[in-house]
């Protein structure tokens, strides 16, 4: 097997375009584009030209298409950020590498594990890399977690347990689903698009998951895609886990919590809400708050700019990114 080509890094700025400037880019991580040092945003792309110039003049981009392929064609266009549904992630990102653009992708990765193991390899054979936007790799919240951890604060860690729980979307019994409930555009159902962050964060803090699997039911019949998946999981260290995720259940039953027991003791925290991070040990008991930013997908663009300009390395890319939808595969059973 050859080697993967060696990507020249840029002399910033970085100049980005964007397929896909929809909702998650208006403050998420649009902005941070052309906020975070070394980095412009160039252009911008949807496929409602209207919509695409409205983002475009309030945003400040000089640019903006309704062609994907235009954007990507554009030699005012270094890098590529793909924020269009699941389903298009692939012929987006490897069209984008095969014009020798790197590609900063929307999670999940894909609409599955063989689209990612895709991605990777047209990576790997033009040597242009691509990144992948599970920021929470990058937050100050999840940090703590893995200092914590890592540290040997709870001691040895010995299992994790997932528990989110939350009410249906008033949308989700609409005639006009959200494509979040089409598996033909998201994967699968509000699992992909929303259980993918844990699952990816206990990567990033415990290591790979190397055995999964799991149940998925439709309990409500508000949509076709799962709604309930109950899962047990192992990582390549031998700590176990199990997880629970309900997307249509009582309000009062609300739930996003991650425990992570340890020989010493354990840490609790939330993967959406910033809940405080609560550690108790055999002696202590600590909380740690942190805020929401106001561009929560900033800390990782830093880093995956710096990536680009050759001066460090970003915590979320392609091989790791597909691991997650393999476990995710798995616990579906697809």
């Amino acid at each position: 097997m050859h080697a993967c080509p060696i990507f020249k890094p840029f002399t910033p700025p970085v100049r980005w375009g964007i397929i896909g400037c929809g909702d998650v880019c208006e403050l998420k991580s649009g902005p941070a584009f052309y906020k975070t040092e070394g980095s412009s945003l160039a252009a911008v792309m949807r496929r409602d030209a209207f919509k695409a110039e409205d983002y475009a003049k309030r945003h400040g981009v000089a640019r903006w298409y309704s062609d994907a392929g235009q954007l990507i064609a554009d030699p005012e266009v270094d890098a590529v950020y793909i924020a269009t549904p699941p389903s298009s992630h692939a012929e987006y990102a490897i069209r984008a590498m095969r014009a020798g653009k790197p590609v900063y992708v929307e999670k999940p990765m894909a609409a599955s594990y063989i689209e990612c193991e895709e991605m990777n390899t047209v990576s790997c054979e033009t040597g242009v890399p691509m990144l992948v936007a599970y920021y929470r790799r990058s937050l100050p919240y999840f940090l703590k977690i893995k200092e914590i951890i890592d540290s040997g604060e709870i001691g040895e860690i010995i299992s994790v347990h997932i528990r989110f729980r939350s009410p249906a979307n008033p949308q989700d019994s609409a005639p006009d689903k959200p494509w979040h409930v089409q598996p033909e555009i998201a994967g699968a159902g509000y699992f992909y698009d929303m259980a993918c962050h844990t699952l990816d964060i206990l990567d990033f803090l415990l290591g790979e998951i190397v055995d999964a699997h799991g149940q998925a039911a439709n309990r409500a019949g508000l949509y076709a895609a799962e709604d309930t998946v109950a899962a047990s999981f192992r990582f390549a260290s031998g700590v176990v886990g199990c997880g629970e995720w309900a997307y249509a259940a009582p309000l009062v039953t609300n739930c996003d919590e991650v425990e992570i027991t340890g020989s010493q003791g354990r840490v609790r925290f939330a993967t959406f809400s910033f809940a405080p991070i609560l550690v108790q040990t055999i002696h202590t008991q600590a909380e740690y708050n942190f805020p929401r930013p106001e561009h929560i997908q900033q800390p990782m663009i830093e880093s995956v700019v710096a990536q680009l300009c050759g001066r460090g390395k970003s915590p979320s890319d392609g091989i790791s990114a597909a691991r997650t939808n393999h476990v995710m595969d798995k616990i579906l059973k697809r």
